[in-house]
């Protein structure tokens, strides 16, 4: 069939190729002019518009608050060619103060909330220009950037503005373009102007000595962020995954029931919807022990109050709802700008080093038109000085002519001036010519001559401008300054938290019924024997105490249960209570079921390998396992011995591998033999035979004998007897004891 081009209205194009160079131009339009922001300024093209035509609109801090509509009409109409819902948006964001860090549009009206509420519409909310966002227009009537048409020549824009702040690492921004997307967080005002001040005053200086004024992002909303490790991947490659956590803690109300109070949340988390996931995880019984959830924020701040049962654990709850929802949440850091219209990643280095160079342009380009003003202004003030030196004739002159040109024509050639200055003197009002307004001419003209001198020395040492740069700097940190909002704590995963706790003697005691608690030493006052004694535990008339140990606050405390699984918690873990309180359940702490009991509890310093753990079970079976391989145990605990389907774990003693070993059975026998005759096993290994058993009967104690020890000996029926150790001969280990 033979197509009709219609005489070449019809161009056949190749489908392949149009489509690779349309979807070319359009992939770099969204990445050079709305998705991206410039390294300079920080902005990208649509909050670039916006400043520029509030200002153009007299909508400065000063002026009263108009119609958020008319500065979009404005914006379309002049210099954005896009939907209105876009120019709105970028506006509104500006405006909040959950989402900006330095806020650069003064918003009157609803501009949404940390709820997510969206803001009212542009009918109805006003906005003017706030203070800061005016730093960034400054001095832009003096030449200091390029302009450039707009989308239908109509009207000139500025390519960048002068930004008298780093406003791409202060704000932040995040942006998703074609196959590419950049998300820089906010800083501190005043941490990243310091470490501006220490590049400019070295520029060698290094990521990690920035890092020593520049301690990471400062989010308006405030919170946590886990960690530095992570920082400074990003401030080193331009990428990171930073851990946000909300700041939250646990009090007591008065009726004795614990509540979590929450009073900051990660950035850019939404209030309402975590509020919600909380509630579902509750109603889904993924977490127990919450009895009341409320938000009680509002003006003074944000409060968002969990109230628990009273037996419940804060600590375990808390860290479940990190886990589970957004109180705990990253930020993926892409820092990513236009440098020179290309996108480019960049570390934090690079940032202010463009930002330094875009200064110095500024700095630069506005001496030079300060320049250019400062002598044309001398042009014509040495011009006056003349005509007033020569007053008499200059008046003559004027009057003897016919016209303002022949006037004009006159004094150029009569007194050797310029057009420009012939016309000065023309211009010049009658009360001038008075003897107090020529010294006034010839002050100015000498403080013009000192400027025109100041300003050719600021263009010819750059040492001058980078001091200007400072002193600029410094002024706009004074004036607008705050103090860091975000804390940056430590990250489990990267540092030792034993670091930040005080190494202290404590008591750790636990129940038959697996209720442990913690008290500081010093809490049982030193008596004289005999004394009555202190309660140091509150137990049911059903519970005992079983374990007591005295340990301190850095030793970790492994516990093992007769299903023969190992569990490990950090002393300080273990929640410290008062010294009649009953503690808390275990269960709370440890991942231990309804059938395992606690049997034996170690506290350990070091994991080392030249010592030993030693096993022993209710059906005689003994294992010697290097202390190093409980050096790494999981939440949800270890095997530390593989036990027959009866057989249980009935105590693990600290040993250096060479002592001797005692058994003790219900049926009142004891072996003894050397602990060298067992050999170093794994973690999984079943163990060998240590005591031969009689029928019905079962081992119920071991321990560990040195050569200077005894050995008290208690029956059931309340008999006891201390014997030496060395009374007890040594046999061959798996014999039937005596």
């Amino acid at each position: 069939m033979d197509l009709d081009f219609g005489q070449g209205r019809v161009v056949p194009v190749n489908l392949e190729h149009e489509m690779k160079n349309s979807y070319i131009d359009y992939a770099m339009s969204v990445i050079v002019a709305r998705a991206l922001p410039d390294v300079r300024d920080g902005l990208k093209p649509v909050h670039r518009r916006i400043l520029y035509a509030m200002q153009g609109s007299g909508m400065t801090s000063s002026k009263p608050y108009k119609k958020s509509a008319r500065i979009v009409g404005e914006v379309l109409g002049k210099y954005h060619p896009h939907g209105d819902s876009s120019v709105y948006d970028a506006i509104v964001r500006m405006a909040q103060d959950f989402s900006m860090r330095y806020m650069l549009a003064d918003g009157h009206g609803n501009f949404g909330s940390v709820d997510g509420d969206s803001a009212a519409a542009m009918r109805y909310t006003e906005v003017r220009m706030s203070k800061i966002a005016e730093l960034m227009l400054r001095d832009i009537d003096k030449e200091t950037v390029d302009f450039t048409d707009n989308y239908d020549g109509s009207e000139k824009e500025p390519t960048v503005l002068p930004a008298k702040f780093p406003q791409l690492l202060v704000n932040g921004t995040a942006g998703i373009a074609v196959g590419m997307a950049t998300n820089i967080p906010p800083h501190n005002m005043v941490e990243v102007i310091n470490g501006t001040l220490m590049l400019i005053d070295n520029p060698d200086t290094t990521i990690d000595e920035l890092m020593g004024v520049i301690k990471g992002p400062d989010f308006p909303t405030a919170g946590l962020i886990l960690g530095t490790e992570e920082i400074r991947k990003a401030y080193t490659t331009g990428r990171g995954v930073i851990k946000m956590r909300a700041r939250a803690h646990i009090e007591t109300m008065s009726n004795g029931k614990p509540r979590i109070i929450v009073t900051e949340l990660p950035y850019q988390v939404n209030k309402a919807r975590l509020i919600e996931k909380i509630a579902e995880l509750v109603r889904d019984k993924q977490i127990d022990g919450v009895t009341d959830l409320r938000d009680e924020s509002d003006r003074s701040g944000m409060r968002i109050v969990i109230e628990l049962r009273r037996d419940s654990a804060p600590n375990v709850i808390l860290n479940q709802l990190y886990k589970h929802t957004q109180l705990q949440d990253s930020f993926g850091v892409i820092m990513l700008a236009l440098v020179d219209g290309q996108p480019v990643i960049m570390n934090l280095k690079h940032v202010l080093e463009h930002y330094i160079d875009h200064q110095e342009t500024v700095i630069t380009r506005r001496t030079q038109y300060e320049l250019a003003k400062a002598e044309a202004r001398a042009h014509i003030l040495e011009g006056l000085t003349i005509a007033l030196d020569h007053l008499d004739a200059v008046i003559t002159t004027i009057r003897e002519s016919r016209t303002a040109d022949i006037a004009r024509t006159a004094l150029m050639d009569g007194f050797k001036l310029t057009e420009k200055q012939a016309q000065a003197i023309l211009d010049l009002r009658l009360q001038r010519l008075t003897g107090l307004e020529r010294e006034k001419i010839e002050e100015e003209y000498q403080e013009v001559l000192k400027l025109i001198e100041e300003l050719k020395g600021i263009l010819a040492d750059r040492t001058k401008v980078l001091a200007i740069i400072k002193n600029e700097l410094i002024e706009v940190r004074d004036k607008y300054g705050d103090e860091r909002r975000t804390e940056i704590t430590f990250d489990a995963s990267e540092m030792d938290v034993k670091d930040l706790i005080a190494e202290e003697d404590v008591v750790v005691t636990l129940t038959l019924n697996n209720y442990i608690k913690r008290i500081p030493l010093d809490t049982y006052r030193r008596q004289r024997r005999g004394g009555v004694g202190v309660r140091g535990m509150g137990t049911k008339d059903t519970d005992i105490v079983s374990d007591l140990l005295i340990t301190t606050t850095h030793h970790d405390i492994l516990f093992f249960t007769n299903r023969g699984r190992a569990f490990v918690l950090k002393s300080y873990e273990i929640p410290e209570s008062g010294r009649q309180a009953k503690g808390t359940a275990i269960v709370n702490l440890l991942a231990v079921e309804n059938d395992e009991r606690i049997t034996a509890v170690i506290q350990v310093k070091e994991f080392r390998a030249d010592r030993y753990l030693f096993l022993g079970t209710k059906h005689g079976v003994v294992k010697k396992t290097p202390l190093s391989e409980f050096g790494n145990i999981r939440k949800n605990g270890l095997r530390a011995v593989n036990l027959d389907e009866d057989d249980e774990l009935i105590g693990v003693k600290f040993t250096d591998g060479e002592n001797r070993i005692m058994l003790g059975t219900r049926g009142g026998k004891a072996i003894t033999f050397p602990e060298d005759g067992v050999r170093s096993m794994g973690r999984i290994a079943r163990g060998v035979r240590g005591i031969t058993l009689a029928d019905g009967d079962e081992v119920v104690a071991m321990d560990v004998l040195r050569n200077d020890s005894e050995v008290l000996t208690v029956t059931e029926g309340g008999y006891g007897k201390r014997t030496a150790a060395g009374e007890y001969r040594t046999q061959t280990r798996g014999g039937t004891g005596h």
